[in-house]
């Protein structure tokens, strides 16, 4: 209320979610991490890449080493530039470097089809030559990726509401941890065992990725923390990933 007041703002401070969208790698992905961390540049609340460094409200003060949050991943974008740590960061500060006179960029933040296209040019050169392309304003990424993520994102519903249809959460756990051979009882009790652990995680993958359960909702099925969902899915992912 004091903030409101004070900004003569109304509504909650921090009311709408936060912005997520799916982006192709190759293309995008290290223009789109670049963009957003400079955005304290460009708004002139910091005046330096030196400052940057330190800013705490900011991912890239991790990436370059000089403010710690362990939840912040950071080895997959410094992989980018390299595999020894301090080469990349001194590759990544000299991309930093050389996107500072870019500006705002509309292929980054403009609606699906000007991302899809890469700028409002390309999008005015097809409509003038009758041209259409799929789009989607949730993916940044070329017009083949979009539908390729669309068509992803269908059969994953589909079986999303096949499970909610057919089978409970509760009896989703039963089935699994029976044919895995640990209890429920274990796997609720937040046991660090091996087994259990691996169990909890093949439980929470196929929750969150099969059945579209929310990892808040998973963690309180399992009786831990929502942190530990996250990191055993992602855990998951990365075996399947290694396999793969």
């Amino acid at each position: 209320m004091w903030f409101n007041r004070r900004h003569q703002r109304a509504g909650h401070l921090f009311q709408n979610r936060y912005k997520s969208i799916v982006c192709e790698e190759d293309r995008y992905l290290l223009e789109l991490v670049r963009y957003i961390h400079l955005n304290p540049l460009r708004s002139h609340t910091v005046e330096s890449l030196k400052e940057l460094d330190r800013y705490p409200w900011s991912g890239h003060g991790v990436l370059v080493g000089k403010i710690r949050h362990d939840w912040q991943e950071k080895e997959y974008v410094l992989n980018q530039f390299g595999t020894v740590e301090r080469q990349s960061i001194r590759a990544y500060r000299k991309f930093m470097e050389e996107g500072k006179g870019l500006g705002r960029r509309k292929e980054l933040v403009g609606g699906g089809l000007v991302r899809s296209l890469g700028g409002w040019s390309r999008v005015l050169s097809m409509r003038g030559r009758g041209e259409e392309v799929e789009h989607d304003s949730r993916i940044l990424g070329s017009g083949d990726f979009v539908p390729e993520v669309m068509r992803d994102a269908e059969e994953t519903i589909a079986r999303q509401v096949w499970s909610r249809g057919t089978k409970s959460i509760e009896q989703i756990m039963q089935r699994m941890c029976r044919e895995s051979g640990v209890s429920e009882k274990e796997v609720r009790s937040g046991s660090q065992r091996r087994r259990v652990s691996q169990v909890r995680g093949e439980i929470a993958f196929y929750l969150s990725r099969e059945v579209g359960i929310s990892m808040a909702e998973i963690a309180r099925r399992l009786g831990v923390g929502t942190s530990a969902i996250a990191m055993a899915i992602r855990r998951k992912t990365d075996r399947g990933s290694e396999q793969d």
